[in-house]
């Protein structure tokens, strides 16, 4: 898997599929880093063992949901959204496809109106969820499991504290309304007890396979999104 930040021109193959990792700089708890997000979308791009050529990541994105606390620096999703179709018309002009590795929910806006833009164009883009189904929404049990198995010396988990159990689509209009630390002090939306390296490794394992099996298919839907 070349790895794009390291290589020289003559050294990539032609027209490849490029993955870019994408990712955030925000809030986790008390315990996970800012750059949870973006770690994992790295992890995810990576482990799948693609023929593609490897993007550094995108380590900003959309995460107005999470300025209530320090450390969030959000571009918003009109920025991302202009940083993703200018990035994928340079790309594209010697890349044969764009994969987008998506680590943060909060970029779901900005790729679902800069995928299928860039598509239309005649550019081959389609991009990728790093979700988990049933997995806690924000810094709980799943993604403390992922960054144990990852990136463990980044886990405080002596300062691990749970959040809001509360299911996220019955928080939806109080998250709009009052942003993450309206809704949960500890900025933790599940809970990150009994989380382990064990399951990290088990879930991004499963991850992927996902995007392994969804490049293979490559058949990306109206809003981008290889199904």
């Amino acid at each position: 898997m070349p790895d794009l930040a390291g290589a020289v021109w003559p050294e990539l193959p032609e027209r490849p599929l490029l993955v870019v990792p994408l990712g955030s700089v925000e809030q986790h708890g008390h315990h996970l880093p800012l750059t949870t997000d973006t770690v994992v979308a790295e992890a995810v791009a990576r482990a799948a063992g693609l023929d593609a050529v490897v993007a550094p990541a995108l380590a900003y994105g959309a995460s107005g949901e999470h300025e209530g606390f320090p450390g969030t620096v959000s571009i918003g999703t009109a920025a991302l959204t202009t940083v993703l179709v200018e990035y994928g018309r340079s790309a594209c002009r010697w890349a044969g496809r764009l994969l987008v590795v998506n680590g943060h929910g909060g970029n779901l806006d900005a790729l679902r109106a800069a995928v299928p833009l860039l598509r239309a164009e005649g550019r081959d883009a389609a991009w990728f969820a790093c979700g988990v189904p049933g997995g806690d929404a924000h810094a709980g049990r799943t993604e403390t499991s992922l960054l144990l198995h990852v990136e463990p010396g980044a886990v405080r988990t002596d300062r691990s504290v749970p959040g809001v159990t509360t299911p996220v689509a019955e928080l939806l209009p109080r998250l709009r309304a009052e942003g993450v630390r309206g809704v949960s002090p500890t900025g933790v939306l599940g809970d990150p007890a009994g989380a382990g390296a064990g399951e990290g490794a088990r879930l991004l394992g499963g991850l992927a396979a996902r995007l392994t099996a969804a490049v293979a298919r490559w058949d990306p839907g109206d809003d981008g999104r290889l199904r």
